[in-house]
């Protein structure tokens, strides 16, 4: 898990946080999970955890979200996350997923002046609002794996500050690999990450 880890905690490194800060994750996978986890240690006071399945929203606030929210049943992202930071939007989004939806949803979540940290890229190419991103003056910045953080994210797994056992699905036999492989790749309800071990 340290390499996944690393991701979120890269992505966190590379955006700025002040105290009381507000940050969004959007997508709550594997890897946002890690990432929701790694901004909270950095200091974000709220951290609102965005996704379609509410078993993994529930699995967010389990780890340390503040709020969860799901947009295919609780309305309007951008009103609920002003509903929680006094009308201004969230300092910071952190975009794991990287489909055109999820892009643009993490831009309007944030506030004037705001980063949006990108991290998911599951389509090569997203729209981008411009005028937005110009006039409200938000910084876009892309995390792409990481960067000399795995010794601190061996400390965080081994002190237990980040946890993954919610979010490992199954430790299973090699054997078993290439079933398991295609139950991921179709998407099957509640598998997230899989371990797989000869000694099992």
């Amino acid at each position: 898990m340290i390499e996944a880890v690393s991701v979120g905690v890269h992505a966190v490194r590379l955006t700025p946080v002040a105290p009381g800060d507000t940050a969004v994750v959007v997508g709550t996978g594997m890897i946002g999970l890690l990432t929701l986890q790694a901004a909270k240690i950095a200091g974000f006071a709220q951290v609102i955890a965005v996704d379609t399945e509410d078993s993994r929203l529930a699995v967010a606030m389990e780890l340390g979200a503040t709020h969860s929210f799901n947009p295919q049943t609780g309305g309007d992202l951008t009103e609920f996350v002003k509903s929680h930071t006094k009308g201004q939007g969230a300092d910071a989004a952190f975009e794991c997923v990287g489909l055109n939806a999820t892009v643009l949803s993490a831009i309007h979540a944030v506030r004037k002046g705001g980063t949006v940290t990108l991290v998911g890229n599951l389509t090569p190419k997203t729209e981008l609002p411009l005028q937005i991103v110009v006039t409200r003056q938000l910084r876009l910045q892309g995390s792409c794996a990481s960067a000399g953080e795995i010794p601190r994210c061996i400390e965080l797994l081994a002190t237990k500050q980040i946890k993954v056992d919610k979010i490992i699905s199954a430790v299973a036999p090699l054997a078993q690999g290439a079933d398991w492989f295609a139950k991921l790749y179709a998407g099957a309800p509640g598998v997230m990450k899989v371990i797989l071990s000869p000694q099992v």
